[in-house]
């Protein structure tokens, strides 16, 4: 029977997973993958085979799948059927903090679990939905090899003067410092590159993340050097609904003279700014680009205005750029702000091959282009499968 491994991805009401079988020398074929996402509200899940055949879009009555428990009990369920009984030899998960010690993905037992909950301070939106499965199917399968992956452990060989803030020292020693997040798929798209393009990869290249979720990254020869995002995932890029860089006046300003407490100011911070905030439209930048209203216009120029002037940030932080690699659903998908990013970096001798980008090629670079333009298309999971499977057959 052959070996499968089970990725996860948790969060706040939603459970994604991708299912691989494991072939021999250690490949990882897709077998499943789909999500169970509305938990506690309208529950749905949808889910499709390597072919993107679809195997279940099922939705179910309000209420009906309350918590990550209740999740876990309907996903093993229709998995099973779908397997005929086997199961996964380990659980890879998506763990969005590793903290300043962990530095490479881990087997989890109880004293690494204890480690990660004591983390939930510095990712409390994502860290408790990260951990959650882990403990349930530590409690109901404790023979199943289950591996936490990191988001923050590609950003962990900079230097200290990158991860410092100018704050007084004792706060930078319990850990209030710049992490960087989105690593796994920066891992994954860094190692692509080794294979789509060689020599560039070895170069200095600027690997913008641009999503939901937006950061981007410094990678000189496979090696993370600089990140937009710092302690949390809130800095950095404007996103869907998250500010981006920000002042610390600017929560000071809403505390004292607002009169906002903690969770008002965490709300505005997370869930209405960025390019909702900004449009007072859509936070889907396929709403903004189809749209002519002036805010959706302000929400584009903005979010490509910052995405140039951190290219230029992040170069400086390498001593130079070969390269700039787009990734992540608009970053893959947004022909329009792949030209208007490029457009941006002119000056830089940056050249469009417009019919390129246009079809969504993988190098969109001209010819006569200083700078080699990729579109490479992220895969966490995998980066996730691969870890988790180094680690079990040691």
């Amino acid at each position: 029977m052959q070996e499968t491994l089970l990725v996860v991805n948790a969060g706040s009401s939603s459970i994604k997973f991708q299912l691989f079988e494991i072939a021999e020398h250690g490949r990882l074929d897709l077998e499943l993958k789909g999500q169970l996402e509305g938990i506690g509200t309208r529950p749905h899940l949808e889910a499709e085979d390597a072919s993107g055949r679809a195997v279940a879009d099922d939705a179910y009555e309000p209420g009906a799948i309350g918590d990550v428990a209740a999740a876990l009990d309907r996903l093993e369920g229709w998995m099973v059927a779908q397997l005929g009984g086997r199961r996964p030899i380990a659980i890879g998960h998506r763990v969005v903090h590793g903290g300043p010690d962990l530095a490479a993905p881990v087997r989890i037992d109880p004293a690494t679990l204890a480690e990660l909950e004591a983390l939930v301070p510095l990712a409390p939106l994502h860290q408790p939905n990260n951990l959650a499965p882990i403990k349930v199917i530590a409690e109901r399968y404790p023979d199943i090899v289950q591996v936490a992956c990191f988001d923050t452990a590609f950003h962990r060989g900079h230097p200290e003067v990158a991860e410092r803030f100018a704050i007084p020292d004792a706060l930078y020693r319990e850990g209030v410092r710049r992490y960087g997040f989105h690593g796994l798929s920066y891992e994954y798209v860094s190692e692509r590159l080794r294979e789509l393009a060689p020599e560039l990869a070895e170069g200095r290249v600027v690997i913008c993340h641009l999503g939901s979720g937006a950061s981007m990254c410094a990678v000189h020869a496979g090696r993370s050097v600089e990140s937009t995002m710092g302690f949390t995932a809130l800095d950095g890029l404007p996103m869907g609904t998250r500010c981006g860089q920000l002042d610390p006046g600017v929560v000071l300003y809403l505390l004292q003279q607002k009169g906002l407490d903690a969770g008002a100011i965490e709300r505005i911070l997370y869930r209405e700014s960025g390019l909702e905030g900004l449009s007072g439209i859509s936070n889907d930048m396929r709403d903004l680009e189809a749209s002519e209203a002036p805010g959706a216009k302000l929400a584009i120029d903005y979010f490509v205005y910052r995405i140039v002037r951190e290219v230029g940030a992040l170069a400086s932080a390498m001593g130079g750029i070969d390269g700039v690699v787009f990734t992540g659903g608009i970053g893959e998908h947004s022909s329009l702000i792949r030209a208007r990013v490029v457009e941006g970096l002119s000056w830089l001798g940056a050249v469009l091959d417009e019919p390129a980008n246009r079809g969504h090629r993988t190098m969109i670079s001209a010819p006569s282009s200083a700078l080699g333009l990729l579109v490479v298309p992220t895969n966490e999971e995998l980066m996730i499968a691969r870890h988790t499977l180094r680690l079990v057959r040691g």
